[in-house]
């Protein structure tokens, strides 16, 4: 199995030193991941500094590295307690959202990024839940693609490219052939897990690929037996985390 790397939850708040130390280890082995940037953070549990005045220079010198941006909602807040679509959580910024609001956040998000420099065609759904709603407006506002989702290999769902995560961490070292995405909360990330991360990266460096590698395979098409497929997993996913 090929695996890229995202990073979830990129702020001009966030635990920098956290992300460096991240950064440190991915350029060893010269993997440049995904990064889902948040750009109107509300949501606390995300702040872990002042805002870093300097931020669209940061993402702007990221992407000249070649990191790959992302749209990681517009404000990080939960508004619902919907699953959507893809039913890991049981809480949305989108799902459940007239489609016009969703629209329009999606709108206000791009733009922003836009104003920094930044242009991207990519989403990044806080606590991985959409809906139809969210599919059409992604599409009305100018995305072509979303990080998420189940399989092996980027798929087309409703005229939309989705670049599939890892169900758990060890498919993304298996002998399978395939694609799949290690996702990554640098915020929340302890000592043991920079630990294991190395660990992981130093083990299988030939299972790691760059994003935009990722962004290279061509989509294959998948119907609504793929789709149930993909939310009966997730629902068995989302009820196994609820039992530890």
């Amino acid at each position: 199995m090929k695996t890229a790397i995202r990073m979830d939850d990129i702020t001009s708040d966030m635990d920098f030193e956290k992300f460096y130390r991240v950064k440190k280890l991915l350029d060893t082995y010269q993997i440049k991941p995904l990064i889902g940037v948040v750009p109107f953070n509300r949501d606390k549990n995300l702040r872990r500094n002042p805002d870093c005045e300097d931020f669209p220079t940061f993402l702007k010198l990221l992407q000249e590295e070649g990191y790959v941006v992302a749209l990681h909602g517009c404000y990080h807040v939960y508004e619902t307690q919907k699953k959507g679509l893809f039913p890991l959580n049981d809480f949305s910024e989108y799902a459940g959202i007239p489609f016009e609001k969703q629209k329009d956040m999606l709108k206000k998000g791009k733009k922003q990024l836009e104003e920094w420099g930044i242009g991207t065609d990519i989403f990044m759904a806080p606590a991985h839940t959409f809906d139809n709603n969210t599919l059409r407006a992604l599409k009305a506002v100018g995305f072509r693609a979303l990080t998420d989702g189940f399989g092996s290999r980027p798929y087309i769902r409703n005229g939309l490219v989705f670049y599939p995560i890892a169900k758990k961490r060890t498919d993304c070292f298996s002998d399978k052939n395939g694609y799949t995405t290690l996702v990554l909360h640098t915020n929340t990330m302890e000592e043991k897990d920079f630990g294991i991360l190395e660990k992981q990266l130093a083990e299988n460096k030939e299972h790691f690929i760059s994003y935009s590698e990722y962004l290279d395979v061509t989509p294959k098409k998948r119907g609504i037996f793929g789709n149930l497929a993909e939310y009966l997993l997730a629902t068995v996913k989302y009820i196994l985390v609820r039992m530890r």
